[in-house]
Formats: C-alpha cells, structure tokens, sequence
C-alpha cells in the first residue's frame, strides 16, 4: 500500500512513524525542511518539501499511485485543496482533517465525496466524545465503549486494598466470566498478563467487560463512585465547545477563559454553560468561583503544561475527577506518572482513527489507549478466515496480543481459551501497534 501524508505536525509525523514501523510505503509531504530531516534519519519513510497544495509537489511524491491520500496540516482549506487535487491526479482514497463541524453532517460528506475528499475528520469532536465518556465513570482512567455498549474497555488505576491485587490469574480468581484483564501498565511498561503474573498496586489496569457488570469491576478494584453534577473547564477551546454540547443536561458546567472577546463568542454559541471571564491557572479565581463545589475539573487550553498543572491544583483543592487534554505527546507519560486521572490526546485519537482506512481486513474501529503502548481493535471474522477455525487457545496468536470479548448478534461477552470465533462475530483485540497487520492475516 502507497501512503502520501500531507502535513509533518504531530498527528502528521505520530501516523508516519505508526506506518513506518510496517515498512508501508509512505511519504510524508511538508513545506517547511525542519520537520522532515529527523523523520527520515530514523524511519523508514520518504520525506519531500513541498506543498500539498502544488500539483507539482504531489506529482513529484507519486500520488498517482498513491492508495491513501492523507491531509493534516493545521489548515482545514489546504487540507480539502489538496485532497481534491490529489484525487484528480489519480489517489484512490483520500481523508481531510477539518475543523468545521457541518461538514460532517451527511448530506455535506456526500458533497465533498463527489468533489474527492472521500474521508473527513474532526479531531477536536474525537476528543470531545472521549471527554464525555470519561466523565460517565469518573472512577475510571479510560473507558471505551464497543457496539452501543455491548462491550466496554475499562482503564484502572489499582491502589493499596483492592480485593484483586497480588492474585495469580492461574489460580483461578478471575474465572468469573465478568471481565478480562488483557493488560497491565505498571512503571511505562506493557505487559500482557499470564497465568503466572499478577496485579500490583498502582498498576494501571486494562480490561473488557460487560455494561452490567461495571460495578462489579469497581468493587474489586476497591474503587468508589460519586456522580458527576457539577464540572468546570478551563479554556474555551474547540474541545470544550464541544463537549459542552456533548453533555447530559443534568450537567451544570461553568467555562473559566481569560479572553474577554472569547467569553462574548462563547456566550454566543453557548447557551448551557456559565462562561466567566477569569484566568482557570489562578487559585484564587477557582476559590472565587467554587472549586470546593466542583464535581470534576477539565482542562482544555492549547498550553498542556498549563493543563497539567492546573489539574494538580484542582485535585489539590479536592476535586475528585480531573481530565488534561496534553497535546505534547512527550507530557503523556509525566501527566500519568503525575497521577492526573484521565488524559486526553486528540493526536493521538486522530491518527488510530485514520490508520484504520490503511487496514485491509473488515475493522470497525481502531482505539489508541493513552497509558499504554497498544491499540484496541474492533475485527469482523470474515467467512473462512483463520480465527473461525479452533478455539482461542488453539490458535497461534502474534506476540503481545490479547482477545477480549466478542459481539455477537448484539450481545457481547468476555472470551477465554475454549471461545469459538463464528464468522460475522465482532471480536475486541488488544495489540501492540507492530502487530497489528500480523493479527489482521487472522480474520
């Protein structure tokens, strides 16, 4: 498969090293030279300086035979440009980051479908839709939901007392059929657990289960629930605008920006959040406005290292539930170590949402789990396919590769070592993002 990706920013750059690390035949487009130099030293990909924009430039990276087409660059006109320009110089498939959120609506995909930008995505909506999910177990890191919640992926972070800690998993203990452990964070590392292993204290835990069974999960993590009424967020960014509209109505939300001019906008747009004008950074301007009273604590600002910090200070002044959007990849792992509670990436959203179209199996959904080095992926068994064969436990899976659940008919269940995959199942696996493509031969 030949991939042309316009725009080296981090979504850019994060996909190309993904792509890269399956010897893709990729190329990565960007006008300014700085951002390529590095990329091609140290991976296996072309780099061109160019504009994606410039019919020249995209003849000169091969788009004529390009299979997918992808423009991210910060600007959503050149992105739409450059995808219509491709698409007539022969790209079969192309995609557009955009920042509008109309053109999602159908009628508008069908639109630029005809036009030749077959794919559209909106980060920032990503994001909010994750924020969201976040908040409706606030005791959780991560939780993601699989076919209208037949399945849930849930991300843990285990403290001392919890009733499944330091238990062997071939003991026996966790033969409940209510959920299933398919990794284990714990000190940067990602482990895929068996039968010797165990849960440690601090270990930030992944597992799949069923919706009914989610307070079972919190009670032997020894964690405990609170509702979520009332949240504040700092900034009013695209991110929040968004989520804003994304929240229940039960949900009182108050937004803290410091632009004067943005909280009139927002005022504007917003008519089911209090917008005030005050600096989210400033303790004293959380006391003013009720931090005390504060549920959970977003923050949303294009500065991560602002995110973080004032995320501290919120659960220092005794806010249960706090999420930081870190756009710095490299502040990932200190946010977490930081013991923030949920992170939010959009970049890193963004690119496993578009690194499903380079999948030649029937995917439904690709997930990047922020803690952990691995992707969540939804497979479809194909008729005949190697999964559908034998039992789980007699197929040889890829290295770091973990079956969790299956869809079928609508209901979802956790799978073990005598679970028989049926053509049509929709099968929840967890993977380091090398072996994807090796799990992919398998349905």
């Amino acid at each position: 498969m030949k991939i042309i990706i316009a725009g080296a920013g981090e979504v850019g750059t994060h996909l190309a090293k993904l792509l890269a690390k399956e010897s893709l035949d990729t190329t990565l487009l960007d006008e300014n030279p700085d951002r390529l130099t590095d990329l091609e030293m140290n991976y296996d990909l072309l780099t061109r300086v160019g504009s994606p924009t410039s019919i020249e430039s995209l003849k000169d990276c091969g788009v004529a035979q390009a299979d997918l087409f992808i423009a991210v660059t910060p600007s959503e006109s050149v992105n739409m440009t450059a995808c219509m320009l491709a698409t007539n110089l022969g790209a079969k498939k192309t995609l557009a980051r955009i920042e509008n959120f109309e053109y999602l609506i159908p009628e508008n995909r069908e639109f630029f479908h005809s036009l030749g930008v077959d794919n559209l995505i909106f980060p920032e909506n990503l994001a909010a839709k994750e924020i969201v999910q976040s908040l409706k177990y606030p005791w959780l890191r991560q939780n993601l939901s699989f076919h209208n919640d037949a399945l849930i992926l849930i991300a843990l972070k285990v403290r001392a007392g919890a009733p499944f800690l330091d238990k062997k998993f071939n003991t026996g203990y966790f033969d409940h059929g209510k959920f299933r452990v398919v990794a284990i964070n714990r000190k940067n590392e990602t482990i895929i657990p068996k039968g010797d292993d165990m849960i440690l204290s601090n270990d930030i835990v992944y597992l799949i289960t069923m919706k009914e069974n989610v307070d079972f999960v919190r009670t032997e993590a020894g964690k405990k629930d609170f509702s979520v009424k009332n949240v504040m967020i700092m900034g009013g960014s695209r991110i929040a605008q968004k989520t804003i509209q994304y929240l229940p109505n039960h949900i009182h939300v108050k937004i803290l920006e410091r632009d004067k001019d943005k909280c009139y906008q927002l005022a504007d747009c917003l008519n089911n959040a209090l917008i005030i004008n005050a600096d989210g950074r400033n303790v004293e301007a959380l006391r003013a406005e009720g931090i005390e009273e504060i549920d959970a604590f977003v923050a949303t600002t294009s500065n991560s290292e602002a995110n973080i910090l004032s995320c501290l200070e919120a659960k220092r002044l005794g806010v249960k539930k706090t999420v930081a959007e870190v756009e710095n990849i490299d502040y990932i792992q200190l946010a977490e170590e930081l013991d923030i509670g949920t992170v939010i990436n959009k970049k890193l959203i963004a690119a496993s949402y578009i690194y499903q179209l380079t999948l030649d199996a029937d995917v439904l959904d690709v997930r990047s789990l922020t803690s952990a080095d691995a992707e969540v992926v939804e497979f479809v068994a194909k008729p005949g396919s190697k999964i559908t064969k034998a039992q789980i436990k007699d197929i040889r899976l890829p290295e770091n590769v973990n079956i969790g659940g299956v869809v079928r008919n609508g209901i979802g269940t956790v799978a073990y070592g005598n679970t028989q995959i049926l053509a049509g199942d929709q099968v929840i696996v967890f993977c380091a993002s090398s072996t994807i493509r090796k799990v992919e031969s398998l349905f």
